[in-house]
């Protein structure tokens, strides 16, 4: 059973699934009065929320919270260790943000953190059901769209400001004319690739 007086921290990612750009994951600690107050002001998993809600909860949450920390794995270190372990990586760095110790951390999914040495506990459909974790969600999940959109300065013609590295048809469209960028998951692309090269051997 879990006490109230244990320091719980949940944790979760966001651009997994992305071509372009890092994977990003949040970790925060809330004790049951910010828990209530997070959970009436709408709090949920950040996928089901409009980005208006999203914007909003987010000063909310750094400020109600225990502790929070935010972490990511660069394109690079997603191509080299694979999407896994670079996700496992992201939620270790923000982890370590929080200065104070975790008794129990809650991981969104199936899966564990293979390189933490803490208790844990893996929650399936974690970022809707517990509000630690939801919150982790929007951190997340608001700190990286904001990167990205600032990259899209640097990489205009992708229209990275409104897919934020997903692989929309827009986007796939972009990278086949113009290729993939220094910011490209690579390892995320060869299919993409593979596909063109057999259209053009068919044509």
């Amino acid at each position: 059973m879990i006490s109230q007086s244990q320091k719980i921290a949940g944790v979760d990612e966001v651009g997994r699934g992305c071509l372009f750009g890092p994977v990003f994951a949040g970790a925060v600690v809330l004790n049951e009065t910010a828990r209530k107050t997070l959970q009436d002001l709408g709090l949920t998993d950040s996928k089901a929320m409009s980005k208006k809600h999203r914007a909003f909860l987010v000063p909310k949450i750094e400020k109600l919270s225990t502790a929070w920390g935010l972490g990511q794995a660069s394109a690079r270190e997603i191509d080299t260790f694979g999407i896994r372990l670079a996700t496992e990586t992201a939620m270790i760095r923000a982890l370590q943000k929080i200065s104070e110790p975790i008794d129990l951390v809650l991981v969104d999914g199936i899966l564990p953190i293979s390189n933490w040495e803490g208790p844990q506990k893996t929650i399936v459909n974690g970022d809707s059901s517990n509000i630690a974790i939801s919150a982790a969600s929007v951190l997340a999940k608001q700190s990286r769209d904001e990167l990205i959109k600032r990259l899209s300065n640097q990489f205009p013609k992708y229209g990275l400001e409104k897919h934020v590295g997903y692989g929309t048809a827009l986007h796939r469209s972009s990278l086949l004319t113009l290729g993939a960028t220094s910011l490209h998951r690579k390892t995320f692309l060869k299919k993409l690739y593979n596909q063109k090269k057999l259209n053009k051997v068919i044509s």
